[in-house]
């Protein structure tokens, strides 16, 4: 745009308008969605555009919305995180995945990461870590905080894991849950879509791992080490 003032052209330049990172809050607390809104809406880059209790919610609003960034309760009703975090990364690939849970940070971030989620955050977290958090997954960067990737020995400039204590794979830590609420063989193999043989396959490396020769031991010792 240009303005004339005694003669002279006086340029005017337009601001380019700030593209705002678009975020969906999927979270069973209220209070949670609230504290993570309220913190977001603290900063000027963010936009809300929606908040979900439950998986059906979740699956059921990004029919409509296309947010950047979800921020996904590892522990979210009806499907657990991870499954969700499968299947949301199988129908909506650009979508980038937070993973936001009050678990044991050591052994899920890892199992989250390797399941398609560009970062972690536990619940004890200092608040403003989420903003930074946000910022940099909406960016396609890994997330997890600086004390975590000292303790599982992460390195950042190749974004890969160089070692894990006590490493549990993605479909370990899935048997181990459904193992812990109750679910038999036969039920964590109609779960997780796996035949009864594998599950068995499963609990046998879970027991070598935690160094343990049966069930009631093996959920005891994961129950110890904050495993679910």
């Amino acid at each position: 745009m240009h303005v004339s003032i005694f003669g002279r052209a006086l340029v005017l330049k337009s601001r380019k308008p700030i593209k705002m990172i678009k975020v969906l809050i999927a979270d069973s607390h209220p209070i949670v969605r609230m504290g993570i809104q309220n913190v977001l809406n603290s900063a000027s880059d963010f936009e809300i555009i929606g908040d979900v209790a439950t998986t059906t919610e979740l699956f059921t609003k990004l029919k409509t919305l296309n947010p950047d960034v979800v921020i996904l309760e590892m522990d979210i009703p009806e499907i657990n995180g991870i499954a969700s975090l499968r299947k949301l990364k199988q129908e909506y690939p650009d979508i980038k995945v937070l993973i936001y849970s009050g678990q044991s940070e050591d052994v899920y971030a890892l199992s989250t990461i390797r399941a398609g989620a560009f970062g972690y955050l536990s619940k004890t977290a200092e608040l403003d870590y989420i903003i930074t958090a946000v910022k940099k997954v909406s960016e396609g960067n890994m997330f997890i905080t600086n004390e975590l990737a000292q303790r599982l020995a992460f390195d950042e400039g190749t974004q890969k894991p160089r070692r894990f204590f006590r490493k549990l794979s993605t479909r370990e830590v899935e048997v181990l849950k459904l193992l812990a609420s109750g679910k038999r063989n036969k039920e964590v193999a109609l779960g997780l879509n796996l035949n009864e043989k594998t599950v068995s396959t499963y609990k046998a490396r879970l027991m070598k791992k935690l160094n343990v020769d049966n069930l009631v031991d093996l959920l005891q010792q994961a129950k110890a080490l904050e495993l679910y």
